[in-house]
């Protein structure tokens, strides 16, 4: 009998874990533009010239007064693929706008495979070659994706680790519009 008594108390116990997970996770943030801590946030943003994976030359200073997303990805990462539409559609508003840009830098990967994800899924901003990985280490690249917000003055004000929504993108700007 007491067998039966104590089974019953671990299930119940077990379901409260449960419930108070599900709970938990239900009320969490996403893990979508998540801001998180880096030394770079404040001070210049690290210089970026390279070359594209069309072959042209790219310099991160010839976007000064506009807002630029630096980010890092991979087409072999499950997340960056599926934040690209949301890259996109930020792109596509702020390239209309005049106001900012994405570039890409690439992680582990190749300019032949970019460029057919490019083809297949859309966008169209620099991405740019990153073969010594001095980019990535320059920025402090932890994984991928991991994006850099770049004001018009070419200051470092937020670095976003995970995926990437326009909206969100669109929240940051104007919080950071909001405080200066």
């Amino acid at each position: 009998m007491k067998r039966g008594h104590l089974a019953i108390g671990a299930s119940v116990a077990v379901a409260v874990v449960v419930a108070l997970l599900i709970v938990v996770l239900a009320v969490s943030p996403t893990a979508t533009d998540r801001i998180t801590y880096s030394p770079l946030v404040g001070k210049p943003a690290p210089a970026i010239d390279a070359r594209t994976v069309q072959g042209r030359s790219f310099s991160l200073g010839d976007y000064r007064g506009e807002w630029v997303l630096v980010n890092f990805f991979g087409t072999w990462c499950v997340p960056c693929r599926q934040e690209h539409p949301q890259l996109r559609a930020f792109d596509e508003e702020h390239t209309k706008a005049g106001d900012g840009t994405v570039v890409s830098v690439i992680v582990n990967d190749t300019a032949s495979s970019v460029r057919s994800f490019f083809a297949q899924l859309g966008g169209d901003w620099p991405v740019v070659l990153d073969p010594k990985t001095l980019i990535a280490l320059s920025y402090g690249l932890v994984k991928v994706p991991e994006s850099y917000l770049i004001d018009p003055n070419g200051l470092v004000e937020a670095k976003i680790s995970g995926e990437v929504t326009a909206t969100g993108l669109d929240k940051i700007i104007a919080q950071l519009k909001a405080h200066q």
